[in-house]
């Protein structure tokens, strides 16, 4: 008798982050960067998070740019609430973000100044990052 195929579960209708960052994957405005090496999903919180951290330790000198933004509601039932009546009420609001992506592009400060902002930075986030430098770069 054939047995059904056994599927591994998981959360139900998020969808699946499959694959590289198609757009998004290079420096575009500034000379320092930080690139996602997962897929996750970014909250707006942790974004202001790591923007508050990298531009205070750059002193507001310079130029930040954030290359995501976090256009995606994230819907919660209440708690107690029996199954039926619909969907929820949008909890937060997340950026999706897939590996390859630039999530933070900084210019106008010396390279050790930029790397320590973005490392701070990156410490506020969910995810795994690298720091990248423009090509056209010269110290």
């Amino acid at each position: 008798m054939l047995q059904p195929k056994k599927t591994k579960f998981r959360k139900a209708q998020k969808g699946r982050m499959k694959g590289l960052s198609q757009r998004g994957h290079q420096l575009s405005n500034g000379m320092f960067g930080i690139k996602a090496l997962d897929s996750v999903f970014i909250t707006s919180r942790q974004i202001e998070a790591a923007r508050i951290a990298a531009t205070r330790y750059m002193k507001r000198e310079g130029q930040l740019w954030i290359k995501i933004f976090p256009d995606k509601p994230i819907t919660k039932k209440p708690l107690e609430v029996r199954m039926g009546k619909g969907k929820g009420a949008p909890e937060y609001f997340v950026a999706v973000t897939k590996a390859g992506r630039i999530m933070f592009e900084v210019a106008g400060v010396p390279y050790d100044v930029a790397k320590e902002a973005l490392r701070l930075a990156a410490q506020k986030l969910p995810v795994k990052t690298k720091f990248v430098v423009a090509r056209d770069y010269e110290a």
